[in-house]
């Protein structure tokens, strides 16, 4: 669920020095984020309405009074319909590493389990601390930050001693290589999407052979790069969709979608509506 402002595939996170973390309330009137990722453990706890979830190949359907967690450089991507309200909350690694220093060789699950009394009592606490940080960070009293870093510290004790599972990974210096090679290739794209981008161009971006290159992208982001430079089209499209007045042809040229037989198919695939069925439905919320 993260901000729409520049699409950012690595998203660099701000956060302020007072609490080292970010944390807010995010209203949100429709949004496709194409696949990125962060050095965050990112949380997301839906207040109001859903919202759709991927986390590298498995799909989710948040609903309101639900909580999900994604880990630290785990590539995902979200997309909202319908007007929805939840808070975020994303814990830099840097910042949880100056007090749990394993915490590479971690990995958090924040599920919803229905067959553990226990577990879901540790999860119902779970979801309440959550919810008095936020009243503390919307009314922000006298003393706010006493109170907002006590519960911050108190969900990084939650986290570690219950939704914590040790993990033992042979090669963490491959894996950030990795994700680092593939960086380069997301920032790029991001900032040429609007315009062809053949294989060898964006292969040489990743110094990788063509044929090695395609098989690295689908390995680690779960699509070939031809549909990712889609992906990340349609994402702008939509927001210009529910966002202006501006004709499908017009949008469509702005970010370079130029097969339009190609476009109704994958924006069927992911919305289950066509440009004009998601204009006129959102205006009907309005």
């Amino acid at each position: 669920m993260s901000e729409q402002q520049s699409h950012q595939i690595y998203e660099l996170i701000q956060v302020p020095k007072t609490t080292g973390v970010s944390f807010y309330t995010k209203k949100d009137t429709g949004s496709y984020v194409p696949n990125h990722w962060h050095d965050a453990i990112e949380i997301i706890y839906m207040v109001q309405g859903c919202v759709d979830i991927t986390v590298e190949s498995s799909a989710y359907h948040l609903q309101e009074g639900q909580c999900f967690l994604i880990n630290s450089s785990v590539i995902h991507s979200t997309k909202c319909t319908s007007p929805n309200a939840g808070i975020v909350f994303q814990i830099p690694l840097d910042f949880i590493r100056l007090y749990i220093p394993n915490v590479q060789q971690l990995q958090f699950v924040l599920d919803d389990p229905s067959d553990s009394p226990i577990r879901q009592t540790k999860l119902d606490i779970f979801k309440e601390t959550l919810i008095q940080m936020q009243i503390a960070n919307d009314i922000r009293p006298e003393g706010y930050l006493l109170r907002f870093n006590s519960l911050l510290f108190e969900i990084l004790f939650q986290l570690y001693h219950n939704f914590s599972i040790k993990i033992f990974q042979a090669d963490l210096t491959h894996k950030a290589k990795d994700l680092n090679r593939l960086n380069l290739v997301l920032d790029y794209t991001n900032q040429n999407y609007n315009r062809p981008i053949s294989i060898d161009e964006i292969s040489q971006i990743a110094y990788l052979d063509s044929g090695y290159f395609c098989r690295f992208f689908k390995k680690h982001m779960g699509l070939t790069f031809l549909e990712y430079l889609n992906e990340v089209r349609l994402s702008h499209i939509y927001q210009d969709l529910i966002s202006t007045q501006d004709t499908l042809q017009h949008i469509l040229e702005r970010h370079g979608f130029t097969n339009y037989k190609l476009f109704r198919r994958v924006f069927l695939e992911h919305f289950q509506a066509t440009p004009s069925q998601i204009r006129k439905h959102l205006h009907a919320k309005k």
